[in-house]
């Protein structure tokens, strides 16, 4: 993400680029910008990858090490992977160290708790539509292993593009690629209806700008 490139969550824009400047030349309260900008869609992950009850402690922590780590942080580069690889690595330390399962209620729980994504003005029938696929989904994705969930939980449950998913999960773009085309192969056995294209639209001009990596 170059110079002046913006980030929208919550109503609000934020010039990453110019607010890592600021917070680096000695502004932590601009580090608020960037906590505002992203809280929501951290809490969303933490839940996602199974921090349950402990969502918001595996954020705050995550939160804290990546301003920790800003001096570390490649100039140019998309804040928001950054972080969500630091909120993965949070919570599988968090879920390791309590020794115990989420299930998928309390998952289920979480994602709706941390940032509903089915707007109050929706249709109700649509919206319990998009409830039970939701639901559907997380069933399933609890029966693949994790490199598969976790490449189907960022690009469709977190919808975000190729390129921030292998950023976030430190992996290739054509490991994305090809994990993705397993795990998607095995969710169209477990879930016959499932279309991904309606979680989040991939474009063929980002599909073939996809490396040459393979696992």
């Amino acid at each position: 993400m170059g110079t002046g490139a913006q980030e929208r969550e919550g109503g609000r824009i934020v010039d990453e680029d110019a607010v890592i400047a600021r917070v680096r030349a000695g502004e932590p309260e601009a580090y608020a910008q960037l906590v505002r900008a992203h809280t929501g869609l951290a809490l969303r992950a933490a839940a996602a990858l199974g921090a349950g009850a402990d969502a918001e402690d595996v954020v705050q922590q995550a939160f804290f090490k990546a301003y920790s780590s800003l001096g570390r942080f490649r100039d140019g580069a998309a804040f928001r992977p950054w972080l969500l690889s630091i909120v993965a690595n949070e919570t599988r330390n968090t879920v390791r160290t309590a020794v115990r399962q989420r299930s998928l209620a309390g998952r289920e729980a979480a994602l709706v708790e941390a940032e509903p994504l089915i707007p109050e003005s929706a249709d109700p029938a649509a919206a319990a539509l998009e409830t039970e696929r939701r639901t559907a989904l997380l069933t399933a994705l609890e029966s693949l292993g994790e490199e598969h969930r976790l490449v189907v939980t960022y690009r469709y449950l977190l919808e975000m593009d190729e390129s921030e998913t292998a950023q976030a999960l430190g992996w290739p773009r054509g490991t994305v690629k090809s994990r993705l085309n397993r795990a998607l192969r095995k969710l169209s056995r477990l879930l016959p209806d499932f279309e991904p294209h309606r979680e989040r639209p991939v474009t063929r001009r980002n599909e073939r700008r996809g490396g040459d990596e393979h696992e």
